[in-house]
């Protein structure tokens, strides 16, 4: 199968443009299924981003992981990663301890920055899951 093929079935079960197409292409090493599932899965996360000061940064991390439907937490100053938290739902407050206490020494030096949410879409629930009538 040549690239162009490749790209045209990206862009028959996706609805994106050569340029998206071939851009996921890439990024999966010209693996075709691949590519639909990392599309599938940038489609299935949303991010939100909130703006705090330094001394917020910890209060605001931990009440994000209470919340339950964070997957990662990224901070960011001057469009710069600065920490980036993957969320596991459960093991969060035990597996997060070491990461949130090097965050705090963090928050003192960082005066304002931004934090980067992801959450899953509510509207992306897997396809195959039917609901039942009760």
């Amino acid at each position: 199968m040549t690239e162009l093929e490749s790209i045209d079935k990206i862009r028959k079960r996706t609805g994106l443009g050569y340029r998206e197409a071939r851009k996921l292409l890439e990024e999966a090493n010209g693996d075709v299924v691949q590519a639909l599932a990392n599309y599938e899965e940038k489609e299935s996360q949303w991010k939100e981003t909130i703006q705090v000061k330094g001394g917020e940064i910890i209060d605001t991390v931990k009440e994000l992981i209470k919340e339950g439907n964070v997957t990662k937490i990224r901070v960011k100053q001057d469009g710069r990663t600065v920490v980036e938290l993957p969320v596991t739902i459960g093991a969060a407050g035990i597996l997060l301890a070491p990461q949130l206490a090097a965050l705090g020494a963090l928050a003192a030096l960082l005066t304002r920055c931004t934090l980067e949410i992801e959450r899953p879409r509510p509207d992306a629930a897997p396809k195959d899951v039917v609901a039942k009538d009760e």
